[in-house]
């Protein structure tokens, strides 16, 4: 079976490429489009231009990143609080925050009480 090829509102991953912010913004969600109208901050045109450039070892902390088509391919490390996370990213993201594909929460892991954290353990001895 072949492989089917991607399209977002229409369009194909190439086509989407050629795009300009204007035009882009016409195609996304509102959100996405509120972003891109407003523009991007000082963070984010580093990340942009550190892209661009094509430079392998992207670290960020921008995870109110929108992803562009110009980011197809890349493979970005975004902070989640801790460490690196490696966020591969792919076409069907367009649109989506870089923030929304890092875990920045770890569940909880509760272990045996402490002394002196229950009744019966208050007056055991500490050694």
């Amino acid at each position: 079976m072949a492989k089917k090829d991607f399209l977002y509102r229409g369009k194909t991953e190439a086509e989407l490429k050629r795009l300009s912010t204007n035009e882009l913004a016409q195609i996304v969600t509102a959100r996405a489009r509120r972003t891109l109208k407003r523009g991007f901050t000082d963070y984010q045109k580093a990340l942009l231009k550190k892209i661009k450039k094509g430079d392998k070892n992207i670290r960020t902390h921008c995870h109110d990143m929108l992803i562009l088509p110009e980011m197809f391919g890349h493979l970005i490390k975004v902070y989640n609080g801790k460490e690196y996370q490696l966020v591969t990213v792919t076409p069907e993201m367009l649109g989506h925050y870089l923030g929304e594909f890092i875990t920045t929460r770890r569940p909880i892991k509760h272990n045996a009480p402490g002394i002196g954290a229950t009744r019966s353990s208050a007056s055991a001895s500490v050694r």
